[in-house]
């Protein structure tokens, strides 16, 4: 990969982005059926777990993993 302006702006700008307190994906994929869970149930898994929130707007590859685990649970007896 060639860098470019553009691209050095965007990686200069994910850095900025970064918090001290950030999770990283492992530590997201443990936390991810809690928060599906808090989710449906009708709870504010946002307000409990804001890491995993900031985690999963960021990356695309644990939103993914959620969404799928979200469509599972759904399924599931305990949540209908």
């Amino acid at each position: 990969m060639k860098l470019n302006k553009q691209i050095i702006k965007i990686l200069v700008s994910s850095v900025k982005a970064t918090h001290e307190h950030e999770l990283g994906c492992g530590e997201c994929f443990d936390e991810i059926h809690e928060f599906a869970e808090m989710e449906l149930l009708g709870k504010s898994p946002e307000k409990a777990k804001p890491l995993v929130k900031e985690h999963l707007e960021k990356c695309g590859e644990c939103r993914e993993e959620y969404k799928a685990l979200l469509k599972a649970m759904e399924n599931l007896e305990v949540y209908q």
